[in-house]
């Protein structure tokens, strides 16, 4: 028999090995690696008695070299990505109908607001302070615009039924 024929039978010895422990592709790569390892490093090994132990020790050390492997990247047990639920990627419709609800309210109830509160409410959402608003406004005490902004939260709730929500 010649060395192909002998490397053509051990491949099918080795495949059938892996493929009881690995799944088939994993065990189709480890029988190649193994053919790889014995043709460069062992190219002097002809005889079938010696090359069946060392291609199985060989096909051992690869198999627990991509075991580690799967370990260290966190491989080994991970779900299939086909498996996982895919992630939703806004609200249900209900909860999306009750948000622009409120938003409709809140616009109708700003819309009926006074001019002094809506200023209030707007540079309150630029992010400007109490005493830049109370700057801009022109007045000297900041507790009226304290006072203007307690009145007009309270005036906003009951233009919108007492309830934020």
């Amino acid at each position: 028999m010649d060395r192909d024929q002998i490397l053509a039978s051990l491949r099918e010895r080795i495949l059938a090995f892996a493929t009881l422990r690995v799944s088939r592709a994993q065990a189709e790569d480890l029988a190649q690696e193994v053919l790889v390892v014995l043709h460069e490093k062992y190219g002097r090994v002809t005889e079938l008695s010696e090359l069946v132990p060392l291609g199985f020790q060989v096909l051992r050390f690869k198999m627990l070299d991509a075991h580690r492997r799967s370990l260290r990247r966190g491989e080994y047990n991970q779900e299939s990505v086909e498996d996982l639920p895919l992630a939703d990627p806004g609200d249900d419709p209900a909860t999306q109908l009750d948000q622009k609800q409120r938003v409709d309210r809140l616009l109708t109830a700003m819309g009926q607001l006074g001019e002094r509160c809506r200023e209030l409410f707007k540079w309150k959402l630029e992010g400007k302070s109490f005493p830049e608003i109370q700057k801009i406004m022109g007045q000297n005490s900041i507790n009226t615009i304290y006072t203007w902004d307690l009145r007009c939260r309270k005036h906003l709730l009951g233009l919108m039924g007492g309830s934020w929500e």
